[in-house]
């Protein structure tokens, strides 16, 4: 056979997947276009400031805050793997706090919304939160309880009357918190919720509410400061006497347990895609440096030590991105593959903050450097760790699945 028939390996050509088709991949270059054009100038300015509102407001008139919503609501009726791509080109904004309050409003507050919601719900809140025009925020973390949720202690009573409920609690760490129009609020409608007894489930007595949150009684106490994430608003909140009328519970009375548990399932998907495309994104801005700093008279990308690291960062996020690939194929094909997502968003998490360590290593001292933004990777790619699930809520979810 001559040389030249001999098929050689690419290493430059781009690959696809699977579950991703020539629709997906031009929906890609379309978000990533509109992130790297729009959003991406502002990221350092958004660091001090918090990103501003217009960004939903442009995102809802583009149709990216509705691409797998149906469309009888302004959706554009795509699948689940439209917000994979979604998740994984914001990334290339180069602010994980964007990236953030984006899901929050796309794939936390959302999907209970159109999951459990009545008509008139989704008419008064997904239709607007879609075009932009309202911003959705999710609270479930309390001061007293964050991995405990059946501790909760937020209550809602409902009157005499049954026309109306009243809510008193705080919530905290809530994204969006201090921008959202309403919240998709967790409470406890049962004293005796989150114990064991006779008969009942241990998250029975938890419901759903849908409240604005220019109701009287809604305090946004203040922003909370961060390690990362700084371009996103996180609010400590405060409900005294909060009134909503009966229609404003989401989903069955009682249930709200059972309904968070289903929605966290696609959120840690979601969050974990973000992870494996944010560990990408510091690792191309690297490999890139890397080829350009020398020492010793040569790239530092030359040396075996250096090149070895972008070969075990590589193996890691490719790792990463065919579990949350194959997993996404699981969910979108009508499984509920809880275990593997867990495991996808623990590995990928962990990954995501390993990889920006090493970068920041190679980087050496501009690594510790605000200037270059490497440093800024890490504190934004930490979070994975701790929020949707810590690492060790995985691990004891993954264990209890064993029957362990």
């Amino acid at each position: 056979m001559a040389s030249a028939d001999v098929l050689k390996p690419d290493f430059t050509a781009q690959r696809g997947h699977f579950i991703f088709t020539d629709e997906h991949e031009q929906l890609r270059e379309s978000i990533r276009r509109f992130v790297t054009r729009e959003l991406q100038p502002h990221a350092e300015e958004w660091e001090e400031k918090t990103f501003p509102d217009w960004v939903f407001t442009r995102m809802g008139e583009l149709g990216f805050l509705g691409l797998d919503k149906p469309e009888r609501y302004g959706g554009q009726g795509g699948d689940y793997y439209t917000s994979l791509v979604l998740a994984e080109e914001l990334a290339h904004s180069d602010s994980g706090g964007l990236g953030m309050g984006v899901a929050v409003h796309t794939d936390m507050a959302m999907p209970p919304i159109l999951a459990f919601g009545t008509e008139a719900q989704k008419r008064e809140w997904v239709v607007p939160a879609i075009a932009g025009r309202k911003i959705l925020c999710i609270g479930i973390t309390e001061p007293d309880a964050g991995s405990d949720v059946a501790g909760i202690k937020t209550r809602a009573i409902q009157t005499d009357s049954g026309e109306e409920y009243v809510i008193n609690g705080s919530k905290t760490y809530i994204t969006n918190g201090h921008r959202a129009h309403a919240i998709v609020l967790l409470t406890k409608t049962d004293p005796d919720a989150g114990r064991e007894h006779a008969g009942e489930a241990r998250g029975s007595g938890f419901t759903l509410f849908l409240v604005p949150m220019d109701a009287p009684g809604v305090i946004r106490e203040k922003r909370l400061q961060k390690l990362g994430m700084h371009a996103s608003d996180t609010a400590l909140l405060a409900f005294q006497d909060v009134r909503v009328p009966a229609s404003a519970v989401l989903g069955q009375l009682g249930k709200g347990f059972y309904h968070i548990m289903w929605e966290l399932q696609g959120e840690r998907l979601i969050g974990a895609a973000g992870a494996v495309a944010g560990a990408q994104r510091v690792f191309d801005r690297t490999l890139a440096y890397a080829k350009e700093r020398t020492a010793f008279g040569r790239p530092i990308g030359h040396f075996q030590v250096t090149r070895h690291k972008f070969a075990e960062m590589a193996t890691k996020i490719e790792t990463a991105r065919q579990m949350v690939y194959t997993t996404a194929w699981h969910f979108h094909n009508g499984q509920y593959p809880v275990r593997e997502i867990t495991i996808a968003k623990l590995y990928a998490a962990r990954i995501g903050v390993e990889v920006a360590d090493e970068c920041i290593q190679i980087h050496g001292g501009a690594g510790y450097m605000k200037e270059y933004g490497i440093e800024r990777c890490w504190r934004d790619l930490r979070l994975n760790r701790i929020g949707a699930g810590t690492d060790e809520i995985m691990l004891d979810l993954i264990g209890r699945s064993y029957g362990l």
